[in-house]
Parts: C-alpha cells; sequence; structure tokens
C-alpha cells in the first residue's frame, strides 16, 4: 500500500498519471520519475512524508514543506526533474 501511495505521491509532484493494474508490485511511475529521481528521494520522502495512509496532497505538501530536509542528491534530483519549491 505504501508503494502506492509513495508512486502516486510522485505522479502528483510531477504532475504526471499513474497506470496500475491493481497490483501494487505493477505500479508504473510516470516518465518523469525516472529510477534514478526514485532511488534518490524514495528513502527520504518515506522517512519523512509517508505515515498512516497519508493523502498524495498531503505527501506533495511535505515534499514541498521539507524539501530542504530531503537529502541533497534528492533535492538535486527533484530539481532537475522540474519541481519548483
Amino acid at each position: 500500500m505504501k508503494t502506492v501511495i509513495l508512486a502516486t505521491a510522485f505522479a502528483a509532484i510531477f504532475g504526471g498519471a499513474l497506470s496500475s493494474s491493481g497490483n501494487s508490485e505493477e505500479v508504473k511511475l510516470p516518465k518523469e520519475v525516472t529510477p534514478k529521481l526514485r532511488a534518490a528521494c524514495e528513502s527520504d520522502v518515506r522517512r519523512l512524508c509517508v505515515d498512516q495512509d497519508p493523502t498524495v496532497a498531503e505527501v506533495k505538501s511535505c515534499v514541498a514543506r521539507k524539501f530542504l530536509q530531503l537529502g541533497v542528491r534528492c533535492q538535486f534530483e527533484l530539481a532537475s526533474a522540474g519541481f519548483r519549491n
């Protein structure tokens, strides 16, 4: 479930769309969420922004609010992907 929430949050951050066949293991991230971006940010976003079933809006808002608490690599990848805080 948290994988789907995180993927959905990344999609919301970048304005992308998700497609899923209902299996959380088959979540398709938008093209803006590259494997490099996911690798750089997933642990930070989980640590700072994903708790008990947050909404996409809550995760997106959290990432924006806590941008400076994210790792430098994550900040760089987010900025490179077009995320504007």
